[in-house]
Order: structure tokens, then C-alpha cells, then sequence
């Protein structure tokens, strides 16, 4: 529970001082638990993969959130 209200904390923090570049959702407390393992936790070779993968699955995300929503709305007229 402790490390969840962290990862809570940090992402309300994170949301309230920056906005996310455009094309990628904002930070969320899966995203931010999967980079701070891998920054952390257990660091690897591969550091720029890792940050690079982040940017990707954010980025992919933003795009299935708007051709949800873009679906949705083409639906709902």
C-alpha cells in the first residue's frame, strides 16, 4: 500500500508541474513503477531502450485513446 501511495503521490506530482509532450499520454502509476525498476531497482545495459520503449507505449497509447474516442463519437451521431 505504502509504495502505491508513493506511486500515486508522484504521478499527481508529476501531472500538476509538466504536460505530457504532445502525442504521448501523461505518466501513470504503471509507467512510472515499470521506469523506476528499471532505473532503480535493477538497472540494465540497456537504459536507452528502455526509455525509448516508455516513449513508444506512450505514445501508442495516446493513438488507441483517439481512435477510441474518434470511433466512439462516429458512433454516438
Amino acid at each position: 500500500m505504502l509504495a502505491y501511495a508513493f506511486l500515486a503521490v508522484l504521478t499527481a506530482t508529476e501531472r500538476a508541474e509538466t504536460s505530457p509532450s504532445p502525442g504521448l499520454i501523461a505518466l501513470t502509476c504503471n509507467e512510472i513503477h515499470r521506469l523506476f525498476n528499471t532505473l532503480i531497482v535493477e538497472p540494465i545495459r540497456d537504459l536507452r531502450h528502455r526509455l525509448r520503449w516508455s516513449t513508444w507505449r506512450r505514445r501508442h497509447q495516446h493513438r488507441a485513446r483517439t481512435s477510441h474516442d474518434q470511433r466512439r463519437e462516429a458512433f454516438l451521431e
